[in-house]
């Protein structure tokens, strides 16, 4: 029971380790506004078109940004999920075994 610990624990930590390797972004206003994160939800850079920042409002930018965060987050999200359930899935694996004798 504690190997299977300690091989979780691993496990989680080489994940975490792939998840910052991995870049995620988000843009709106088709890429005028684009903001690049890791799958660990960390956010790298924004990036903003200096002709489109110089036309928009105030308000209107930190609502893109908002946007463009978002999206960058659900990426994260998303390959975080897929990361972990693989994770389980090859921890668990064997385990379906167990119960069908």
């Amino acid at each position: 029971m504690f190997d299977k610990l300690m091989e979780a624990q691993q496990k989680a930590g080489e994940a975490k380790k792939r998840l910052d390797a991995i870049t995620v972004s988000g843009s709106v206003e088709g890429g005028k506004i684009a903001v690049t994160a890791n799958a660990n939800k960390v956010v790298q850079s924004i990036t903003i078109d200096l002709e489109f920042f110089r036309d928009i409002d105030k308000e209107e930018l930190e609502e893109l940004l908002v946007t463009a965060i978002n999206k960058a987050m659900e990426q994260a999200d998303n390959v975080s999920q897929s990361e972990m359930a693989a994770i389980t899935q090859s921890m668990l694996g064997g385990l379906g075994n167990m119960f069908s004798k």
